[in-house]
């Protein structure tokens, strides 16, 4: 892709964008009558602590293809954009900076031991990821690894002065939300941007929105105090956040399932613990997994305690372990460990236990040294059905006698099999030991192939696997972990129990551990609430299954959100200055507040008024209560009547939000907390719920994860500059349509670039053509064809941009649609050219369903070159006819046709295989013979009737090979095709999967023959022959003919028709023309000569007219020396009714009655 191009379309891009500012296209206000449909779209606002990037621009995209498709329908379409600072890791990163100021000076000079990018932390555990998390924090996720912020802030290409600004929380949010606005505008986004705003009360209005919000719940009693989890310095005596570290930054609270296993005899040091019940508590992920423990392992050296749990039972873990449970209201005595006995893990070999849920009533303890102390309590369960590591280590234990002695293990302690859990697809019902005999491991020292073996086991059997035992027998293990584990804890064989997921360090220097401490919470998952939040997910649209059950899983497992901090930005508690309302808990209803924004003021931050003069004084509860229809009372204020009621109907009209993307990790977390807070709000009025949510993957940039720290990483800004708006836009729509991970490509978004710079090309060109063009009333079979195919795609078109499938729609609206009119192009060329009704009509229609995706292309055609005043922008849907199938399937069949004649004639044209030296190469043929059949053959026709019968009798799938068989086999007529009979069923079968039910037909819709006589011209011109005759297969001598063709299926032979050559000499100086030597056939025309002279000079246009000079003298005449100032001397011309005839060596003419030789060369004149 050339630089020029790109630059050429940027130009344009700027100037679309600035006639778009001028024209205030974006801008939308609720009708006074409120009859107009509307269209209201949403994203989760961007956190202002950087450049939006382009994961930010992938699920915005998709509201902007519904927007742009919205517009198409006529509906007035509303995309307003808010910029999120609510939250900690401004407060942090600016307080950071100061930090770094007063430690390393300014600028400031960093040690170079520490600017190292720390190791991160190998495991042997392949951890589940709960989707309400990032793997890691954004903020680390930014930056690449780099530990230091004023690093960060380098990287973003600040100088040190300006950094220096940053130290202030308040500068980042000046400094941010106009580069967000300024990338989107150059992205060509459809943004009403008056309706913007940054969140925290340094925008009062925003501020007094949020604090009328929580009042309403709390007095609908949706919020309470109570304890939650949270990260906790002990040493502290208080909650240590991001800012308050200094090691673990982002690093939260991992919830376990703490499983119970009772200890059953009470020997050697256990002894002094009698009469209690003793337990081994271990700390698992995968709770569903307990069907299958076979035994607990237990780290030979580890020092472990016994310490008395809250019912007075006694659990046995690791002090660190102890640590955190003391600290969550597990332990008899709160926040302080106490134990009872110490013990070593040798201690405790051999141990029987009774383990909750598992296949074997008794299991051992077993010695395993990979135990580590700072993970977990050092007590693992062990399911070697489907965890390699617990499946090599019970093999070591089993085939090694001496290791078994060493620890005072017997036979009998390991004579365990896996049990069969978790159906997992590819891998079978025992994946660990599958998995392990693929790989060869044969010990539990094989690390790297354990590493590999978990990776391919755990996510796939967690996301993948199907239960096969207990309760929850044939559910999907995802859906049912937390009712499993509520189940465990219900039975009192399990609790809750949470650590910190890494090593988090206070400033204090204090190890930190999760801690249930008191605040404020939204009670999510209270009964009545979460019922009247189920209704509302019944009535949304989700587009996918899967988001559905996430949705529906999410409901089952939340049980209450933490919505207060005491540090960092945000809006205070109404009714407690203590506590500010964290970032999640902001941003639930705030889609209500874009509805009438641009009245409150016209900036960010609500410091600069609009012409309505509203003042955030002005905004009483009472005011918002009436604006959002809490009350039908006309609150008394300062504002007029008037001004209240637009207010009321700007939110009456534009709400509820009629679709909503955000990406699928949100699901478990703000989307779950927004459907909660509208039917809070709104309980009595589900017209304003939500109407539709749809969740996308994460996006890949050419198939590898966006990372700073490898440089697989791209902004808005600079995917705009290397791409272009509309280059990035088409491979934004490419990316992928499912909830799976999506993937830019950069050679996409490059071809891209050159797909609009071409098609602009191509516009200009037709307009050029534009006067050679057919424009008479009649159409001719192709005209018809395209139209009717161009119908079937705009249909489709829409279909795929109505269910936001947006890289269908570009499939089938671009891709697709402008193969056809090349396809129409290159039929017409030979058939008397294109007609301009129906080029105007593909490049009208092009333009319009391509415009949601590449605007700015589309809107320049459309006013530069197809003549409209107004953008593109407010143009409507093509209306279109029913499309004609016959004519859709006639084409479609010309197509195949074609293509498979051009395989036959490649296939003729293959020499033999044969010995070197010896290899004849086939000479060229020339004419062909086209066998079409009138019907099947009888016994054909009955299969295509009986599997016709068992495809609608079976839902519309034709049943299994056996089962066909057998009914084929039962008919009598086919007795004597036995053996062709299954290799015609399965030939159909085959067909089935390109042409679905249309290949169980015996007839076609369209006449074959009249299809192949229509394009003549242009199979001829595909295929390089000088003729082709069409016959019916009776006339055929050939019985495989007869036999094998059938109708929509043409048969052609080949043959070389003898012929002659002749040399055609352009005389004209300056014309970069030369000569050819072409072939003449007996009986040629004229026409044909020409014809064939024109495929073997490309240089010569469809415009240009050619006329064919013989030599009077053929046998002196090409002897004598051209004449520059008159090259057409000694030569006359041949008419064009000349006929062309081949005796001996020799090319003769006749024409009007006269004869003669045309010799061995000629003259050909192009004008």
């Amino acid at each position: 892709m050339s630089r020029k191009k790109l630059e050429d379309l940027l130009a344009i891009e700027k100037k679309i964008q600035k006639s778009w500012s001028e024209e205030k296209i974006f801008e939308e206000d609720a009708p006074v009558n409120g009859n107009q449909q509307k269209y209201m779209v949403t994203f989760p606002y961007p956190y202002m602590n950087g450049r939006l990037h382009l994961g930010h621009t992938f699920s915005l995209s998709k509201c902007e293809f519904a927007v742009g498709y919205q517009r198409l329908q006529g509906r007035k379409c509303l995309f307003p954009f808010g910029l999120h600072c609510t939250g900690m890791p401004i407060k942090a990163s600016a307080d950071k900076l100061k930090r770094e100021i007063e430690e390393f000076g300014y600028p400031p000079t960093f040690p170079v031991e520490e600017i190292k990018e720390e190791e991160e932390e190998t495991s042997s555990e392949v951890v589940i990821i709960d989707k309400s998390k990032g793997k890691k924090s954004k903020a680390l996720a930014k930056t690449g690894g780099v530990k230091f912020q004023w690093e960060i802030m380098r990287s973003l290409g600040l100088t040190d002065e300006e950094i220096k600004a940053f130290t202030d929380a308040e500068h980042w949010l000046e400094y941010f939300p106009p580069l967000a606005q300024k990338d989107l505008m150059n992205m060509g986004a459809h943004i009403d941007w008056r309706r913007t705003f940054i969140t925290t009360d340094k925008n009062p209005f925003y501020d007094s929105f949020v604090r009328w919000q929580f009042v309403r719940l709390k007095e609908r009693a949706k919020v309470a105090f109570g304890k939650r989890y949270t990260i906790y310095s002990p040493k502290d005596g208080q909650p240590c956040m991001d800012h308050d570290r200094s090691t673990g930054e982002g690093v939260g609270p991992q919830e376990y399932t703490l499983i119970k296993m009772k200890v059953q005899e009470l020997n050697g040091k256990l002894n002094s613990l009698a009469p209690k019940n003793v337990y081994l508590v271990a700390a698992t992920l995968r709770p569903e997994t307990m069907y299958g423990q076979t035994n607990c392992f237990i780290g030979p050296d580890l020092t472990y305690i016994a310490v008395e749990a809250k019912d007075g039972d006694y659990f046995i873990c690791t002090r660190r372990a102890a640590r955190n449970m003391a600290y969550q209201g597990i332990l008899s005595t709160e926040n302080e460990v106490r134990p009872v006995l110490e013990l070593k893990g040798m201690d405790l070999m051999g141990l029987k236990l009774s383990a909750p849920l598992s296949g074997y009533q008794t299991i051992y303890t077993l010695p395993m040294l990979t135990v580590k102390e700072e993970k977990g309590t050092g007590i693992v369960t062990s399911v070697p059905s489907d965890s390699p590591d617990d499946f090599a280590a019970l093999n070591d234990l089993k085939n090694k006698a001496p290791l078994r002695e060493k620890y005072g293990i017997s036979p009998e302690m390991v004579n365990f099999e896996p049990i069969p859990i978790i159906e997992v697809p590819e891998y079978g019902n025992l994946c660990a030991p599958a998995v392990c005999i693929a790989l060869g491991i044969r010990s539990q020292n094989d690390k790297e192939k354990l590493t590999l073996a978990k990776e391919k086991v755990y996510l796939k059997s967690f996301y993948e696997g199907i239960l096969l035992v207990g309760h929850f027998s044939g559910k999907r293990v995802q859906d049912v972990k937390k009712s499993l584990q509520n189940m465990l804890i219900k039975s009192n064989d399990a609790l809750l129990y949470q650590e910190p997921e890494k090593q988090i360090i206070s400033r204090s220097g204090d190890e930190c551990v999760v801690a249930l401490c008191d605040q404020w919470y939204l009670d999510y998952g209270e009964e009545k609430w979460r019922s009247v939040t189920q209704k509302s997910l019944n009535s949304i649209e989700t587009f996918h299954d899967e988001v559905r059950k996430n949705f529906e899983s999410t409901l089952d497992w939340l049980k209450g959100h933490a919505c207060s901090r005491t540090y960092g930005l945000g809006t205070r508690l109404p009714w407690d200055d203590n506590w500010l309302i964290e970032s999640l808990s902001d941003s639930t209803i705030y889609m209500a507040y874009y509805t009438i924004c641009h009245m409150l003021h016209s900036d960010f931050d609500g410091a600069v008024g609009t012409e309505y003069d509203i003042k955030p004084e002005d905004m009483t509860r009472e005011v918002w209560d009436y604006i959002f229809m809490q009350t039908e009372k006309m609150p008394s204020s300062r504002l007029s009547p008037t001004i209240l009621d637009k207010l009321r109907n700007e939110f009456k009209y534009w709400y509820p939000v009629d679709l909503r993307v955000s990406g699928k990790d949100l699901v478990p977390n703000h989307l779950t907390y927004y459907l909660y807070n509208h039917v809070a709000i709104w309980p009595n009025n589900p017209e304003l719920w939500p109407k539709a949510i749809r969740a996308n993957g994460h996006l890949l940039l050419n198939s590898e994860k966006m990372s700073k720290s490898t440089g697989n990483f791209l902004t808005l800004s600079e995917a705009i500059e290397r791409f272009g708006a509309d280059g990035m836009r088409l491979a934004l729509a490419n990316a992928g349509d499912s909830i799976e991970d999506a993937n830019f490509e950069t050679n996409v978004a490059d071809s891209g670039v050159l797909r609009m710079w071409t098609f602009i090309e191509l516009v200009k060109e037709l307009l050029e053509e534009k006067k050679h063009m057919r424009s008479s009333s009649d159409k001719s079979i192709i005209d018809n064809m395209f139209i009717s195919e161009m119908n079937l795609k705009i249909k489709e078109t829409n279909e795929n941009y109505k269910l936001l499938m947006f890289k269908e729609a570009l499939k089938t609206g671009f891709f697709e649609y402008s193969n056809l009119f090349h396809q129409y192009r290159e039929r017409a060329q030979v058939q008397g050219g294109m007609h301009w009704e129906l080029v105007e009509l593909y490049l009208r229609s092009q333009v319009i369903i391509l415009s949601p995706i590449c605007p700015h292309i589309c809107d320049y055609i459309w006013r530069t070159y197809l003549g409209e005043k107004k953008s593109i922008l407010h143009a409507l849907w093509p209306q279109v006819d029913e499309p004609d199938m016959a004519l859709v399937n006639a084409s479609e069949y010309l197509t195949d046709t074609s293509r498979k004649f051009r395989l036959r004639l490649k296939a003729h044209m293959t020499p033999p295989k044969g010995k070197k030296g010896n290899i004849t190469v086939p000479e060229k043929p020339s004419h062909g013979t086209i066998w079409i059949a009138k019907t099947f053959p009888t016994w054909q026709s009955i299969i295509l009737n009986s599997l016709r019968e068992m495809y609608l009798k079976n839902q519309n799938v034709l049943p299994d090979n056996k089962e066909v068989s057998s009914v084929l086999g039962s008919i009598p007529e086919l007795k004597k095709y036995t053996k062709k009979v299954m290799p015609f069923a399965q030939l159909i079968r085959e067909k089935m999967k390109n042409y679905g039910v249309k290949a169980l037909k015996n007839t076609l819709d369209f006449d074959e023959r009249v299809i192949l006589e229509e394009n003549m011209a242009y199979l001829l011109g595909n295929l390089d022959l000088e003729g082709l005759d069409i016959k019916w297969t009776d006339q055929s001598d050939n019985e495989r003919i007869k036999e094998e063709v059938v109708p929509g299926e043409p048969f052609l032979t080949l043959v070389t028709a003898p012929h002659l050559f002749i040399t055609a000499v352009n005389p004209q100086p300056h014309t970069g023309l030369f000569s050819c030597t072409i072939p003449v056939y007996t009986d040629d025309k004229i026409s044909a000569f020409i014809s064939r002279l024109r495929k073997f000079e490309r240089s010569i246009k469809p415009s240009m007219h050619i006329q064919l000079y013989k030599f009077k003298d053929p046998e002196l005449g090409p002897r004598m020396l051209p004449t520059l100032s008159d090259p057409l001397r000694n030569v006359e011309l041949i008419p064009e009714e000349t006929l062309l005839h081949i005796k001996d060596s020799s090319v003769l003419f006749t024409c009007s009655g006269s004869s003669g030789s045309l010799g061995s060369i000629i003259l050909y004149w192009v004008q």
